[in-house]
């Protein structure tokens, strides 16, 4: 399961208005290799599926991913920090081993 945090579900659904983006339209996240850590998060809007894609759906917001990308993110959370020292989109992983000092990457 991939779960979203109520603020990542606010801002989701802002940027989806800001750009007109229609309900077919959803949240693809994957993991990549590459970062000071090994892994990195790549998160983006998409509305067409792929062939062995795992679809979520958490506080109302559809989360997909790819097969291989799951096995890192199992039971992750899309969280939103705003203000001055916000980081905007981040990960809560608890497959994390350690992460790098900015947040972008992540070991398992």
């Amino acid at each position: 399961m991939l779960f979203v945090s109520d603020k990542a579900k606010s801002r989701i659904n802002e940027i989806k208005s800001n750009q007109s983006l229609g309900e077919d339209y959803f949240v693809r996240v994957s993991v990549t290799s590459g970062g000071c850590s090994g892994l990195s998060y790549k998160m983006d809007f998409d509305n067409t599926s792929q062939e062995n894609d795992q679809v979520f759906e958490d506080n109302d917001t559809k989360v997909v991913t790819d097969l291989k990308s799951f096995l890192y993110l199992c039971n992750t959370t899309l969280e939103f920090s705003d203000g001055l020292n916000g980081k905007g989109f981040y990960f809560n992983n608890p497959n994390a081993s350690r992460e790098c000092g900015c947040g972008e990457s992540f070991a398992v």
